[in-house]
């Protein structure tokens, strides 16, 4: 319990670095930072907000963005519509959307989604105990793993970004053909 404690510390703490370079008027980045020898990705097994459990193993063959976020963290939640964008862009297309959160319950997931002004239609998982998140190299919230189609980790980004920008879906459509 103590290792939870303080990893997710400095989640929080990461978190609120990210919060203050972005409302002192910092761009937030607009990268992703390839991982060196594509390490294999843990595999993780989860239930959604409607209660339909998911593996990561499951979405082998296709490229998968896991974002890691909780709703208490301003640069989660300035992300998610730019990731319902990317998701709409890309939903025809070998590509997935499973975005984690970090230590809440159900009610709490929901109730941000219904304030939302943009309705999110990826998969919305619950780490509620903060297990899986502490199986990845996660260094604040939100970090984002897109996921090759055999299963490793291809690039990472942390902290928000505007997951529609041109970039990031030239990436994500490059490692679907590959």
């Amino acid at each position: 319990m103590r290792f939870r404690l303080q990893r997710c510390c400095r989640h929080v703490v990461a978190c609120i670095v990210i919060f203050y370079a972005v409302a002192s008027g910092a761009e937030p980045p607009q990268s992703l930072v390839p991982i060196p020898g594509r390490p294999a990705a843990s595999d993780f097994s989860l239930v959604d907000v409607d209660g339909k459990q998911h593996r990561l193993s499951d979405y082998r063959g296709k490229v998968v963005a896991v974002n890691f976020w909780a709703t208490w963290c301003p640069p989660c939640l300035r992300e998610m519509p730019s990731m319902q964008r990317l998701w709409d862009k890309l939903k025809e297309t070998d590509f997935v959307i499973l975005a984690i959160d970090v230590g809440e319950d159900d009610e709490t997931v929901f109730s941000f989604t219904v304030a939302l002004d943009t309705p999110l239609e990826f998969p919305l998982l619950l780490d509620r105990e903060g297990t899986i998140v502490t199986q990845w190299p996660v260094l604040g919230l939100p970090t984002t793993f897109i996921i090759d189609k055999q299963g490793r980790m291809a690039y990472r980004a942390v902290g928000g970004r505007e997951w529609d920008h041109p970039d990031f879906s030239g990436i994500i459509t490059a490692l679907i053909k590959d």
